[in-house]
């Protein structure tokens, strides 16, 4: 359990006392929506600009136990994929650092040893999520939070924005190696939306034969008896993931790339 702060101030005043010096953790958090891949990005408390959802190790916690805890506090969901990616390091990394911007607007004196004023190391994971069932809620260290299309990111603080698109560079080297979908679309979907999906991370067209033999030649989904109504041509037949068949996949890869 997190101890209790007063106010993000306190957190940022006395929080060293309990968390991994010099290492944080940032998730960038992707959705679907509208055939749009989405990050999801919080307002700082005190800086009044766009960050990443973040947080802090404690002194006896695991890395990636901290990870699930950090998504969950900030999206209210659990047993979510999540995956580390890359550790950023640059040593300028945290000139502009938030909490300095923080104190400065508030005109608080901290000590220069303050433990959030050090340089720190910043662990990146990124989590595929369902976008309606994500229930992102205010606490005291964010004002608001909203969803950001992938081309059409705000400025960010700190290295953020490098963060993002380094996430979306491993999610595409994953996509030829690993299932993806599971958790970014709704529980039935067609061919078209599954490929739709791909061609929007991957930024580019895909040919849709080669498409759907591959994704059936992995043998992941399961073709349902329905099909999608309301639409203007011949309804597609709706798929679903063979959950079973897809943790494999996602734990031991597809026998052949993309």
């Amino acid at each position: 359990m997190m101890p209790e702060f007063k106010s993000v101030n306190e957190f940022r005043l006395n929080g060293g006392k309990y968390f991994v010096p010099s290492v944080s953790i940032d998730c960038v958090i992707f959705g679907f929506h509208d055939n749009q891949l989405k990050v999801l990005l919080l307002k700082v408390v005190n800086y009044h600009g766009w960050g990443l959802p973040a947080g802090f190790i404690y002194k006896e916690e695991d890395i990636d136990a901290a990870a699930q805890r950090i998504l969950q506090e900030r999206t209210g969901l659990h047993d979510i994929f999540l995956q580390q990616f890359y550790i950023f390091g640059n040593a300028n990394r945290c000139d502009n650092n938030i909490t300095k911007i923080a104190f400065d607007n508030l005109q608080i004196k901290a000590k220069p040893n303050n433990w959030l004023l050090q340089r720190f190391l910043t662990v990146g994971y990124y989590a595929l999520v369902d976008f309606k069932t994500v229930n992102a809620s205010h606490d005291i260290f964010s004002e608001e939070f909203e969803w950001h299309d992938i081309d059409c990111l705000p400025t960010m603080a700190m290295d953020h924005g490098q963060i993002v698109q380094q996430a979306l560079l491993t999610l595409r080297t994953h996509l030829r190696y690993e299932p993806v979908g599971y958790n970014l679309l709704p529980e039935k979907f067609t061919m078209p939306e599954l490929q739709k999906l791909y061609e929007t991370i991957l930024g580019k067209k895909l040919d849709r034969r080669n498409f759907q033999r591959k994704m059936l030649s992995y043998d992941i989904l399961k073709r349902l008896k329905q099909r999608r109504e309301g639409v203007a041509h011949k309804a597609p037949y709706l798929y679903s993931f063979d959950l079973k068949k897809y943790s494999t996949a996602l734990k031991d890869g597809f026998q052949s790339a993309w």
